[in-house]
């Protein structure tokens, strides 16, 4: 109950704020920070905000840190799997989420919703096929990296609803797997009325990683050969460790 007032406070200042500020569009997050500790499972953030002119749709896009990756195809020779074929990707975001407040399809024209980025099937993935390999190619990798990232749950398989609170105030709440990567995620707010989008917003939300989590982190990047040799001597003294105390027994 304390939550829902505090959620429904900050909507009446955010439209009131947006009255005043003469914006048709006000958004921002219940959070900027995602704290990965040792102990971290996940996490949820809420959007919230408003709108000046009701009769319009409200679109999240949630785009996490890019990164270039191979997908390899495998065959079968003989009895044996073999990783047979390769596509590189550039720029591939390492986590996406699209929130709506209507099915995409009802939203908009096929342009737009291509422009936007608006669902997985549209995202603008930059593929770097060999010579040798096809349009067919491009179209099998890129379906298997997104399966891929939606195995892993890092690209949501649906939209997430987004709810109206009265005519002006909306809200949605975009889930976090535990193995979403550290970086800066842009969380781009649309908003479409007549299928076209007539204002947007973007907020910054930053996954970090603190505590000895980040200190293992840093020291795994910057000092990959000290890291090496630590966990190498860890896993020694844990296998001796346990030698004797079975022995004992």
């Amino acid at each position: 109950m304390l939550r829902r007032r505090w959620l429904y406070g900050l909507l009446l200042a955010l439209s009131m704020s947006n009255a005043a500020s003469g914006q048709s569009l006000i958004a921002d997050l219940s959070k900027h920070l995602i704290a990965i500790t040792t102990a971290f499972t996940g996490a949820e953030v809420l959007l919230f905000g408003s709108v000046e002119e009701p009769g319009g749709d409200v679109v999240v896009l949630v785009f996490g840190p890019t990164e270039d990756l191979r997908v390899r195809r495998k065959s079968r020779v003989g009895p044996f799997w073999f990783n047979t074929d390769e596509m590189r990707f550039r720029r591939v975001p390492g986590f996406y989420a699209v929130a709506s407040s209507k099915p995409l399809e009802l939203l908009a024209e096929e342009d737009v919703l291509q422009r936007y980025q608006i669902g997985v099937e549209r995202l603008h993935l930059e593929a770097r096929p060999d010579r040798h390999q096809s349009k067919a190619d491009v179209a099998a990798f890129r379906a298997a990296l997104i399966r891929n990232k939606q195995r892993q749950k890092l690209y949501v398989q649906s939209p997430i609803p987004v709810y109206f609170l009265g005519k002006r105030l909306f809200r949605t709440v975009v889930p976090f797997p535990a193995n979403v990567a550290p970086g800066n995620y842009q969380v781009q707010t649309l908003y479409l009325r007549g299928g076209r989008v007539v204002q947007a917003q973007s907020n910054v939300l930053v996954v970090s990683k603190v505590g000895l989590e980040a200190d293992i982190f840093d020291l795994a990047r910057r000092r990959p050969a000290i890291y090496g040799l630590s966990s190498i001597l860890i896993a020694v003294a844990a296998g001796w460790t346990a030698s004797l105390v079975f022995a004992r027994r």
